[in-house]
This record gives structure tokens, C-alpha cells and sequence, in this order.
């Protein structure tokens, strides 16, 4: 549960702290004094965007702290844990706005992206604003909430896993019907593949041809250089390097008897004329190599042009023509095996859709079985509400048609009636703007502690009610807090009477600038405060006793 909030520079707050503890806690004060500025403080700290507006003026930053409770096994604690942001048991979040509307945000003290805001939030607080009945009025979003009432994420997870595979089937299997005749395809495709497995693609192959090629273009070159090193090495001239080193080591044994060097000197010389004999062998048959027969030649020109001609017509490098042909290979294997695959395709889409049609029972099951408690539930509310003879119902009406969908094969209605005798009609289109908030009102709080948020934000949800109904609504929601904690934004006596604690924002002007302040307020304090939203501007005796009496009914 919310522990600590820390506000500063925010809108027209210059510094404020609040503790909160279990139960209901109640935020009322004089109209603009900022007492919602609580509630949104908590949506930007939930990931919320936020603007230059959100900074009081003449300062530079707005800083926006929360502290949480973890219990070890909630939800919260192991996402922090799969994130590695978790801190013992403990949770912070840490928002800075600037001036310029730019933003940090921090989660245990290490920098977090927004999402990672929004996304923890889902798991430590759920905020209900003013205007939220706006949202019941959507199709989608009644489906969904009555989903949330059934619990039933597991068999809703199984329907569109079971639509999403039929999904992509039913694709893949229009993808291959939409290629129609493929047997030109597979003509062409084999003409290719017969071009191709020709020539020797592999890249040793290629190399070596570009060498051979190379080597016979300068044939004549290369010959002329090897008869002119080999003349040099071992010819009839009078240098010849071999003739020349025999001489020399002949000359030099004669001597070896006065100089005890000189055989290891005739070891060097010996070991250099057989490098120099294994060079001339080695000049002799390259040369000899290089007498090939013209023709030679010529094919090594006809086989590169053909390399060459097969990479301008698949608009590619010569080298990677290896890599075109086991494309067309592969290709050409998923061509022939199209029918089949057809077959095949069709047998899977059918268990697919026999799949999801058992999963879509499964979750109409959870969806009626919801449907009535709900109904009934929020019945009871609306006659509490001063309603007396209103209905409420859930219609689940069937989808369009049998395909599998992923919400399932049902959508839902919210059916109402505000008085006896008086035809259900769809909650989107009640008239009366009273009468939606405290039907709306009354989905609300009978859905409401379903999922395992701990802390629900309330910002003067009870707009538009008053007098008996207010204070039936106030009991709700310390009845909501006995299972979760509750923060209540109000401005009607008898809902902050409900509150286990009490918080007052009020305003004044300050260095010419006007500034709220935030206030927990002790039992005398707490009953001028509710004489106040009893009586107006000037709080009579009257009032205090009325104030009085309030507290002590709860």
C-alpha cells in the first residue's frame, strides 16, 4: 500500500508530505484549492505525461516522490524482481518534471522508462477519475470489465492464443492460393537450375578459374621472365650464378688446412646451391607449365564469360551465384510440395478453429456465470442509490459471425432501467446525466477490490449525488477499505465522514502568489472541516452538530 507521498513545486503546491496508512483516507477541501492535484500527482508517478503546467511558476522542476509497501508475494514484487529494480520490500517512485515539460523518472533510485512507470503502476494503485462512467459506455470496455469480475485471464488467454493460430494459418494458407498455377513457375525455376548446376559455383572453383585466367594472360610474359632467371641461375654465361658457386667452393676446400673456418663456410655454400638447384626446378616447371595449348586458353575466356553472363541475369556477383541456386532449390522444393502443404494447412486451420470453439465455451461459461452476480450485485446498489425499481443487466449478445475471434463469441451489453415498470434500455443510451453517474456509479463500486491493486484512488467519483445516496456511498467505500486502501478525493460531508483518516487542502496567497497546503486534520479539526462542507462559507452551530452526529454514525 501508498506509505508516503512527497510533493514540491507541483502546480500550485510549493511542498507537501502525507502519510497514509490502512483503511479510507479522505482529501476534501474549498473548490481550487488543489485537492485533486493528490490524484494527479499519483497518474504522473504512474507513468502519465506531463507538460510545462505541471511545474509551479517561477520554479525550475516539479519533484513528485511515492513509497510503497510490498508484500513479498504481490505482483509488484516480482516484476521488480524480473526487472532487477527490487529493494527489500519497499517500492519508490520518483518523477521530475522540468519547466521546458521534459521528464526523469526513477524506480529505487535507478533511472526508468515510462512504460516501466505505467507498467508497475497496473500492480500498485488504480485510479478512478470524475469522468471515468464516460468510459463504461463503451461496448469494449463493459466486456472487459466484465471479464475482470470473472477472473477469468486463463481462459481469455486461451481463446486468442487459439484465434491467433488460426489467424496465421488461415494467411499462410491464402498466401499459397493466391500463387494459383504455379507449374510455369516451377518451369522456370528448373530452367534456371539447370543453367546454374552447369558450372562449378563453388568459391575454390571460381578462384581458382580467375587464377588459371589470369596466369595464361600473361603467358608469354611469365615465360620469357623464367627462361631469363633460369639462364641466370645455371646458362653458358660466364656469371651464372650455379657455375659461378661451384668455382667458388672448389677454390675455397683446397684452403680448408689453414683456415678452420672455412669448412662451415663451404656448409653454407653447399646448402645455398641446393636452395638454388630446387628454385631452378621449380623455374622449369612452371615454365613448362605455361606451354598450353591455345584452346586451354579459350575455354578458360568461354567459362568465365558464361560465369559472368549467368551473374548479369540473376543481377548478382559471379561469387554469389552458389548462394542463388540453393535459393531456387529451395523454392522450387516449397513449390512442389504446395499441394500438399494446402492440405496439410487445411487440416491444421480446422483443429485450430475446433480448438478455439472449446476455448470460447470454456470462456462464455466464466462470462454468465459472471454476468448474473454482477447484475445482481449492482441492482442492489442502484435501489440503494435512491433508485427504487432500477435494473441492471448484462446482455451477451453473439459475435457477428463464427470466426474465431480473439474476445471470444459474445460481446457484452450493459442493459439499465432507472425505475419500476420501465423497459431495459443500453446504458449508453440513458438520457439523464444524473442518472448515468449513479448507475455508473454503482457498476462500479459492485466491481470494484476484484483485481489485487492495493490501493484505489477515488477523485470525486461521487459527483452528482447528495444527501442519503452520498452517505450509502461513503459507506461503500469504507466497506471497499477494509480489504484495500482507499483514497478518496470528495467535497460531500457524508463520504468524508466515512474516512479512517482526513486530509484538508486549502489555498492562500503567498509572496503574491497563490499556494495550497496540505493538512491531516485531528478530530476537532476533522469536525470544523465537514461543518464547513455542510454549511458553506459561514459554519454555523448547526453545521458542527450536524458534523458531529455524522462522525459519530460511522
Amino acid at each position: 500500500m501508498l506509505k508516503h507521498l512527497a510533493i514540491k513545486d507541483f502546480a500550485v503546491v510549493r511542498t507537501a508530505e502525507l502519510e497514509f496508512g490502512a483503511g479510507m483516507t479522505v482529501i476534501s477541501g474549498e473548490t481550487g484549492a488543489g485537492k485533486s492535484l493528490l490524484v494527479d500527482a499519483l497518474g504522473l508517478l504512474s507513468g502519465s505525461r506531463a507538460d510545462s503546467g505541471t511545474v509551479r511558476h517561477g520554479a525550475e522542476r516539479a519533484e513528485l516522490t511515492a513509497d510503497f509497501v510490498l508484500d513479498e508475494h504481490s505482483a509488484a514484487a516480482r516484476w521488480l524482481c524480473e526487472q532487477e529494480l527490487d529493494d527489500d520490500d519497499e517500492c519508490q517512485l520518483r518523477r521530475v518534471v522540468r519547466a521546458d515539460g521534459g521528464s526523469r523518472a526513477w524506480i529505487n533510485g535507478r533511472p526508468a522508462t515510462l512504460s516501466q512507470m505505467a507498467e508497475l503502476s497496473t500492480h500498485l494503485i488504480e485510479i478512478h477519475g470524475q469522468h471515468e462512467h464516460q468510459a463504461l459506455l463503451s461496448r469494449t470496455n463493459q466486456l472487459a470489465l466484465l471479464d475482470a469480475y470473472a477472473h477469468n485471464a486463463t481462459e481469455r488467454e486461451a481463446v486468442r492464443e487459439s484465434a491467433r493460430r488460426w489467424q496465421s494459418l488461415r494467411l499462410e494458407r491464402e498466401t499459397l492460393l493466391q500463387q494459383g498455377d504455379v507449374a510455369d513457375r516451377i518451369g522456370y525455376l528448373e530452367h534456371q537450375l539447370t543453367e546454374l548446376e552447369h558450372e562449378d559455383l563453388s568459391a575454390t572453383a571460381i578462384e581458382s578459374l580467375h587464377q588459371n585466367h589470369r596466369r595464361q594472360a600473361h603467358a608469354k610474359t611469365l615465360i620469357e621472365a623464367c627462361d631469363t632467371a633460369m639462364s641466370r641461375l645455371s646458362g653458358d654465361a660466364a656469371n651464372a650464378v650455379l657455375p659461378q658457386l661451384h668455382q667458388t667452393r672448389n677454390s675455397l676446400s683446397r684452403l680448408n688446412g689453414y683456415e678452420s673456418r672455412l669448412p662451415e663456410l663451404d656448409v653454407l655454400l653447399d646448402s645455398a646451391t641446393i636452395q638454388l638447384n630446387e628454385a631452378y626446378s621449380l623455374l622449369e616447371r612452371i615454365r613448362g607449365d605455361l606451354e598450353t595449348a591455345p584452346d586451354d586458353f579459350a575455354e578458360l575466356e568461354q567459362r568465365l564469360a558464361r560465369l559472368h553472363d549467368l551473374a548479369r541475369k540473376h543481377r548478382i556477383a559471379p561469387e554469389q551465384l552458389s548462394e542463388r541456386r540453393e535459393l531456387i532449390l529451395s523454392e522450387l522444393e516449397s513449390l512442389r510440395d504446395a499441394d500438399a502443404r494446402l492440405a496439410r494447412l487445411e487440416t491444421e486451420q480446422n483443429a485450430a478453429a475446433q480448438q478455439w470453439r472449446q476455448a470460447a465455451v470454456r470462456l462464455s461459461r466464466t462470462r454468465e456465470l459472471a454476468a448474473e452476480k454482477l447484475a445482481k450485485a449492482t441492482t442492489g446498489l442502484i435501489e440503494e442509490l435512491g433508485m427504487g425499481g432500477g435494473r441492471f443487466q448484462v446482455a451477451l449478445q453473439p459475435a457477428a459471425d463464427d470466426t474465431p475471434d480473439p474476445n471470444g463469441t459474445e460481446r457484452a451489453e450493459f442493459l439499465v432501467t432507472a425505475n419500476t415498470g420501465q423497459p431495459l434500455r443500453a446504458l449508453r443510451k440513458v438520457a439523464s446525466g444524473g442518472e448515468l453517474s449513479r448507475i455508473s456509479l454503482a457498476i462500479e463500486v459492485a466491481a470494484l477490490g476484484m483485481d489485487a491493486v492495493p490501493t484505489m484512488a477515488f477523485d470525486e467519483v461521487d459527483s452528482g449525488i447528495g444527501g442519503a445516496v452520498a452517505e450509502i456511498v461513503g459507506q461503500k467505500l469504507r466497506v471497499l477499505g477494509k480489504e484495500r486502501q482507499v483514497l478518496c478525493v470528495t467535497h460531500l460531508p457524508q463520504v468524508a465522514a466515512q474516512g479512517h483518516q482526513h486530509y484538508r487542502v486549502s489555498k492562500a496567497p503567498i509572496d503574491g502568489m497563490t499556494q495550497s497546503a496540505v493538512e491531516l486534520l485531528d478530530v476537532k479539526q476533522r469536525e470544523e472541516e465537514i461543518a464547513r462542507m455542510l454549511g458553506g462559507v459561514e459554519v454555523t452551530r448547526e453545521a458542527r452538530a450536524a458534523a458531529k452526529q455524522l462522525l459519530r454514525n460511522v
